[in-house]
């Protein structure tokens, strides 16, 4: 039994079939689905902002990735996530997703309230936009945040942010 459980992208995704011609490759599989899944999870919606993700954390990239060719076009992911078989890309996602729910199950899960740094306005009158966060704290990762409204306080949006579908 693996004392030392993982729920490594490269690990759920080493099975996938690269639809690719063997001799135009530059970007590994495996760099080109880890950017685009770290981008859509950090709210990229178009190929355009996977690939500006991927420069602007490029250095964080680098310390886990090859990126031999740097980090792939707009158009480069566009084309691969086309050619890709997307039952296969299917199932190796959601055994990636299973692994790092079972590895976080019955986890705490920290919700705190915070102003953020100079969101006041003065000159037209507005307070600070204050906001309640749920953190995964053993994965790092905010899984939610809703903005408390104006006159009310932390514990009132609270139930909304739990109950928040998206």
């Amino acid at each position: 039994m693996n004392k030392n459980p993982t729920a490594s992208i490269e690990e759920y995704f080493d099975e996938m079939a690269d639809p690719r011609v063997e001799y135009l490759v530059h970007h590994q599989l495996i760099d080109i689905i880890t950017i685009a899944l770290c981008a859509i999870i950090a709210g990229a919606d178009t190929w355009t902002e996977v690939s500006q993700f991927g420069k602007e954390k490029q250095s964080w990239f680098e310390q886990f990735l090859e990126l031999e060719g740097g980090i792939p076009s707009h158009d480069t992911f566009g084309r691969f996530f086309a050619k890709l078989d997307p039952e296969q890309f299917q199932n190796c996602f959601l055994k990636w997703v299973q692994a790092v729910f079972s590895m976080t199950a019955g986890q705490v899960v920290p919700i705190d309230g915070k102003k953020l740094r100079r969101s006041h306005d003065r000159s037209n009158d507005r307070q600070a936009i204050w906001m309640v966060s749920a953190w995964a704290a053993e994965n790092k990762l905010v899984l939610g945040q809703v903005k408390v409204d104006d006159k009310s306080n932390e514990i009132t949006a609270i139930p909304t942010l739990i109950l928040r579908k998206k």
